[in-house]
C-alpha cells in the first residue's frame, strides 16, 4: 500500500478538493490495512470488505446487506450533499453506486477546454509583463547605486539611505525570480502537495524581501521627517537606527514566522495565505504603512510650516522641496493598494491583486530609480559636470597626440 501522504493545506479551491479527496484515501486505506492484520484465530467476516472506489470509503458489510452514503460536501465539486447513494454487498462483489454520483450529487459545471486555454495565456502574458518590469527595474536600480557609488559629491547620508532603498527592490524582484525557477520550473510537480526545504527557502527570502522593501520605505519618510525636525543637522549618527530598521526588523520577523510555521503549521510549501500565521508577515507590513501616513500627513504639516517661514533661506526650500516631493509621492503609491487587499480575503479580487502586486509592482523599481535618481537635479549636475570634464580631456588627450604626430 502507498505510504500516507503529507498533510498539506493549499490555498486555491482546486487544491482543496485534490487534499480532500486525499486525505479520505489515506484513512480508507489505513482501514483497508487494519482489516488484512487482523489475527489469524479471528473470525473473518464473509462478504464485501472495505473499499476506496475514488470517491467515497465503502466500510466492510455481509453478503445481502447495503451501505448508503450522502455525497461528499465538497464546494466547487458537488452542489448537493445531502442526497444518499447506496450499493449491495452481492455474492459477486459491490455492486455500482446507485444513483450515480454525476447524477445524484450533480456535479458543477467545469470549464471547457477554451476556458483552460485562455486561464494559461492569462498567467503566460502576466508572467512576460512582470518578468520586463522587473528586469527593467533591476537595470535602472543598478545603474542609480553605480552613479551615487561612483561620484565622491554624492556620498551623503541622504542618498546611503536611497542605496539601501534601491538595494530592497533588487532584493525583491531577485526573489520574485528565485520563487519562480524553484516553484514553476518543472510543471510536473504537483504544486499542491508540494513540500520541500527549497521551495520553503524560497518562500522564506520572497517575504523577507517585501518587509525589507516596505521597511526601507518607512525609512524615507523617518530620514524626511527627521531632515525637517532637525534642520539638516548631523543626521549620520542616525544612519545605523536605520540599517537596523529597514535590514533587522525583517530579518527578525521573519524568523519568527519560520520558526511558528516549523513548528505549529509545518504544511505545504509556507504559500497559504489563508493560514493564521501569516499575520505574523501581513501584521509588520500594515504597521509599515500606517506609520508612514501618518509621517506623510505630519510631514506635509511641518513642509507647509517651514515653505511659509521667513526665516528659511531659499537654498533650505529648494532642498525640502527636492526630497520631499519624492517621498511624500513613493509613500501613498506604495501602501494604498496593499492595504485596500489587506480589508478583503485572500480569494476576493485575486486578478486585481495579480495584476497590481506582479505587474504594477514590478516596475515600482524603477519608478524609485526615476525619482531619487535619474530626475534628482543634484545628480544631473553632477553627472554633467564629471561628463564635461571627461570631454575635455579627451578632446585635451586627442590635441595633444595630434600636436605629437604633427612635430615627429
Amino acid at each position: 500500500l502507498p505510504s500516507p501522504l503529507p498533510k498539506v493545506r493549499g490555498t486555491h479551491p482546486d487544491c482543496s478538493v485534490i487534499l480532500y479527496f486525499q486525505k479520505r484515501e489515506v484513512e480508507c486505506l489505513e482501514m483497508i490495512r487494519r482489516e488484512s492484520q487482523a489475527p489469524p484465530g479471528a473470525p473473518r467476516q464473509e462478504g464485501c470488505r472495505t473499499e476506496w472506489d475514488g470517491v467515497s470509503c465503502w466500510a466492510a458489510v455481509p453478503v445481502g446487506q447495503s451501505r448508503a452514503l450522502a455525497c461528499p460536501n465538497i464546494l466547487h465539486v458537488f452542489k448537493k450533499s445531502k442526497v444518499l447513494i447506496q450499493r449491495n454487498c452481492t455474492e459477486s462483489g459491490w455492486s455500482s453506486p446507485s444513483p450515480p454520483y454525476h447524477s445524484a450529487c450533480e456535479l458543477e459545471t467545469l470549464g471547457s477546454s477554451n476556458d483552460t486555454e485562455a486561464k494559461a495565456s492569462y498567467f503566460v502574458t502576466m508572467k512576460v509583463l512582470y518578468t520586463c518590469g522587473y528586469s527593467t527595474s533591476l537595470a535602472a536600480l543598478f545603474l542609480a547605486i553605480g552613479i551615487f557609488s561612483c561620484f565622491r559629491k554624492l556620498h551623503c547620508t541622504r542618498n546611503s539611505i536611497h542605496i539601501h532603498f534601491f538595494a530592497s527592490f533588487i532584493l525583491r524582484g531577485t526573489a520574485v525570480f528565485v520563487k519562480d525557477s524553484v516553484l514553476f520550473s518543472d510543471e510536473s510537480v504537483d504544486h499542491c502537495t508540494m513540500s520541500t526545504v527549497n521551495c520553503k527557502a524560497a518562500i522564506a527570502f520572497f517575504q523577507y524581501s517585501v518587509l525589507a522593501n516596505f521597511y526601507w520605505l518607512l525609512v524615507e519618510g523617518l530620514y524626511l521627517q527627521t531632515l525637517l525636525l532637525l534642520t539638516f543637522t548631523s543626521d549620520r549618527r542616525y544612519i545605523w537606527w536605520y540599517i537596523l530598521i529597514g535590514w533587522g526588523v525583517p530579518m527578525a520577523t521573519v524568523a519568527v514566522w519560520v520558526l511558528t510555521r516549523l513548528q505549529y503549521d509545518d504544511h505545504g510549501c509556507w504559500d497559504d495565505y489563508t493560514s493564521l500565521y501569516w499575520w505574523v508577515i501581513k501584521a509588520p507590513i500594515l504597521l509599515a504603512i500606517f506609520v508612514n501616513f501618518l509621517i506623510f500627513l505630519n510631514v506635509t504639516r511641518m513642509l507647509a510650516q517651514k515653505i511659509r517661514s521667513p526665516d528659511i533661506s531659499k537654498n533650505y526650500k529648494q532642498q525640502y522641496m527636492r526630497l520631499t516631493k519624492s517621498t511624500l509621492l513613493l509613500i501613498p503609491l506604495f501602501g494604498v493598494h496593499y492595504v485596500v487587499f489587506a480589508l478583503f480575503p485572500e480569494h476576493v479580487g485575486v486578478d486585481a491583486r495579480l495584476y497590481f502586486e506582479l505587474v504594477l509592482g514590478s516596475y515600482q523599481g524603477f519608478l524609485v530609480a526615476l525619482l531619487y535618481c535619474f530626475l534628482n537635479g543634484e545628480v544631473q549636475a553632477e553627472v554633467k559636470r564629471n561628463w564635461g570634464k571627461w570631454q575635455s580631456s579627451m578632446e585635451s588627450n586627442v590635441f595633444n597626440l595630434a600636436t605629437q604626430d604633427f612635430t615627429a
